[in-house]
């Protein structure tokens, strides 16, 4: 008898398999991009201020980044368990925490073109980058948010019901759009709102965006938050998920 794949092994192929998974579903890459890009649009057409994407990039790219994690990842995940596809992985060498990796760096992926994209669109449209941008800053900023945005999704998906993940997931989506600073920036909103939201991940993640474009405050604060938010998120996702 051969000897089962090792771990690694079995998380690039399962890697493999759900990025072709998620090619496959044209409607829900259109809606991680399409949400974020109405909400650029938006300012661009109906808001006039100078700066203004330097106040609202941020987190739109954060937006971005909840959408693919939290909610695509979480939804397709429910529902995937719900119906009993991911059952047969359960006696596979690839074990939970290799089914958490691969799909964790699919959304990797994922939302790296996510930020390339609309920080493209941005410059387009009229932003133009602080000179002390850090591009390193900003794809360090994109992995732990979207691994911290990918464990919670995961969490969500292998304990709830699937109705249950959808709901969930989308009430969620919904809080970070009007509290996460794609709208209206975190600093702007009433006390003691914005310390509140600095130690959630989603305005951690907004914020370490913020400073990685060169918004001149500090970077090693929000990415301590986001980053604490990855591992404790994947821990989560590791001990909780259910194969059915």
């Amino acid at each position: 008898m051969s000897r089962p794949a090792p771990w690694a092994s079995a998380v690039l192929a399962q890697t493999v398999v759900e990025a072709r998974l998620t090619a496959r579903r044209g409607e829900n890459l259109l809606a991680m991009i399409g949400i974020p890009l109405a909400v650029l649009l938006f300012v661009a057409l109906f808001v006039s201020v100078r700066g203004v994407y330097d106040a609202l990039l941020p987190g739109t790219l954060a937006i971005a980044i909840v959408a693919s994690g939290l909610v695509n990842l979480g939804i397709a995940t429910a529902y995937e368990r719900g119906y009993g596809v991911l059952k047969r992985l359960g006696g596979s060498p690839l074990e939970r925490s290799g089914l958490v990796a691969a799909k964790l760096t699919v959304v990797v992926a994922i939302g790296l073109v996510q930020v390339v994209a609309l920080a493209g669109l941005a410059a387009v449209l009229g932003w133009r980058p602080e000179p002390d941008v850090s591009v390193l800053a900003v794809a360090l900023t994109t992995v732990l948010g979207s691994a911290a945005f990918a464990g919670l999704g995961l969490a969500i998906a292998g304990t709830l019901r699937p109705e249950a993940a959808l709901v969930v997931a989308n009430v969620l989506f919904l809080l970070a759009i009007g509290f996460g600073g794609g709208l209206v920036p975190i600093t702007d909103l009433p006390a003691p709102l914005p310390t509140v939201l600095r130690l959630l991940p989603v305005g951690a993640l907004g914020e370490a965006f913020a400073a990685a474009l060169g918004s001149g405050t500090s970077l090693m604060a929000p990415l301590a938050i986001l980053g604490v938010w990855a591992v404790a998120s994947f821990a989560l996702a590791v001990r909780t998920f259910r194969w059915d």
